[in-house]
């Protein structure tokens, strides 16, 4: 008879267990869902549509969707307290923090138009 995976927890010594279950908690903090990570905060859709000045139906479309601008994301890690960094991996060298891309942009003030002297240039 097959034994079950509680079975088999129980079955290991206490250290080895906790070995487990810590490194089991590490790999779903490495894959989770805004739903999940909401979930996880015990924050709710409503809470976080409040934060982010939105409906909470909106919430629900942002935690649907797949692609999402960043600026977006930004808001939404901020609504439930945390930091959007973004980190860039790739072969043969360390991860590398790029910066200014998923920060708030500057706000620009536009340029105030020419004032014209009154005069049409035109006419003579």
């Amino acid at each position: 008879m097959a034994k079950s995976l509680k079975d088999k927890m129980q079955s290991l010594d206490a250290k080895r267990r906790k070995k487990i279950e810590a490194r089991a908690t590490e790999l779903v903090a490495e894959e989770m869902s805004l739903r999940d990570l909401r979930k996880a905060l015990d924050k709710t859709q409503v809470k976080i549509a409040k934060t982010l000045g939105i409906k909470q139906d909106g919430v629900s479309r942002i935690e649907k969707r797949s692609d999402l601008l960043l600026s977006t994301l930004r808001s939404y890690v901020e609504a439930m307290g945390g930091e959007l960094r973004l980190i860039a991996e790739f072969p043969d060298r360390p991860p590398v923090a790029l910066s200014g891309v998923a920060e708030p942009e500057a706000q620009v003030i536009p340029a105030k138009p020419a004032r014209h002297s009154g005069k049409d240039k035109h006419s003579a």
